[in-house]
């Protein structure tokens, strides 16, 4: 088993360094190893296993930017936090598409840093072991629901003490789960991006329904972790190329359920839970989980559902290879409004349909 709790500090001050490195040990019980420079970063890197590393960054264009995209092209799932003197929004959002997966400013607040440093390390082993938690899901999913109530319990507990940490701590968990939703797109290259595009079409559709600012916002969470629960789905039912059997198809509707439980005890999403929960309900009640009918369905998982099917539709699938063409996706939809779908989302989905790939 490779060793965890490796840490890459790469930073040509000597003296943070230094302090850097006694507080990570004494602190976290962490093994790091400091590099000054680019190419020996690098080298260490591809010659030893580390869980996170730390990245001194100046200007965007310094060699910071550059080691770090090395570094996720060497390991795509490499876990980056950036050591920065100021940041403003622009940074951030170039930062976030080199894959940075947090921002530290100068001085350094340790107690943040502590906190990351353990939910980065935590991230990047959940998600270099997720093909075991296929195979052993019940056991893997036991533990990840008991792990989901140690993070609550910390956030309920932080927030009595230290209300200015919460959108800190909220923002964290939510980055971990998305991430390993992310990842189960990305087991089959047929559903890459599947949860951001179903996500982009609920919003619009939402938006032309004239939700609340904060009803598009929950939607478009929920859209992100609609399809979490396929963890729990062996990859050969998910990826399947001919029909399934009774028995897989059983199993595949079991997901919604699934991706519930693991959200639940993650007290603030209490509202995207149900989206999840019922994404997969139809108005005619011929759905799952539940068979759920009408206005039974939350409002927002019949827009979830629709987004849903527009994107499957318009995508190539292991079962169906070559996609719908918009023509005949919106005339498959005109054809199930009133059965599978609302019909008054149906009406929005097609005010807005030429804003659609």
């Amino acid at each position: 088993m490779v060793e965890s709790n490796r840490i890459l500090l790469i930073n040509d001050n000597e003296d943070i360094s230094s302090y850097l490195r006694e507080k990570l040990i004494i602190n976290g019980g962490y093994f790091v190893n400091i590099e000054a420079d680019a190419s020996s970063a690098l080298e260490s890197f591809k010659q030893d296993s580390y869980d996170l590393v730390i990245i001194k960054f100046g200007i965007l264009n310094s060699p910071g930017a550059e080691i770090a995209k090395v570094l996720k092209q060497i390991e795509p799932e490499c876990v980056i936090i950036a050591l920065l003197e100021e940041t403003n929004a622009d940074k951030a959002e170039e930062l976030s598409v080199l894959g940075v997966y947090e921002i530290i400013l100068s001085p350094v607040d340790l107690q943040k840093l502590l906190f990351v440093v353990k939910k980065g390390i935590d991230l990047h082993i959940l998600v270099n072991a997720h093909g075991r938690l296929y195979q052993s899901f019940k056991e893997q999913n036991t533990a990840l629901h008991k792990q989901n109530v140690i993070l609550a319990r910390r956030i309920e507990e932080s927030t009595k003490n230290l209300a200015r940490l919460y959108e800190d701590l909220r923002s964290t968990y939510m980055r971990t789960v998305k991430v390993l939703a992310h990842a189960i797109d990305a087991r089959d290259h047929y559903t890459h991006s599947h949860s951001e595009n179903v996500a982009k079409y609920a919003v619009i559709i939402a938006e032309e329904l004239h939700l609340s600012v904060e009803q598009i916002e929950t939607v478009r969470e929920a859209c992100e972790l609609h399809d979490l629960g396929k963890i729990g789905i062996e990859d050969s039912i998910l990826m399947k190329p001919g029909p399934l059997t009774s028995q897989e198809w059983e199993m595949i509707k079991k997901h919604p359920l699934i991706g519930a439980q693991i959200l639940e005890p993650l007290t603030f999403l209490d509202s995207v839970i149900d989206l999840v929960k019922q994404h997969h309900e139809h108005y005619d009640g011929t759905g799952y989980p539940e068979g759920l009918t009408g206005q039974d369905i939350l409002f927002g998982s019949r827009i979830i559902h629709l987004a849903d099917a527009y994107d499957a539709m318009r995508s190539p699938r292991s079962y169906r290879k070559i996609p719908f063409s918009k023509e005949e996706t919106i005339l498959e939809i005109k054809m199930h409004s009133g059965t599978q779908f609302d019909p008054k989302v149906v009406e929005a989905f097609l005010k807005v349909v030429d804003l659609l790939p």
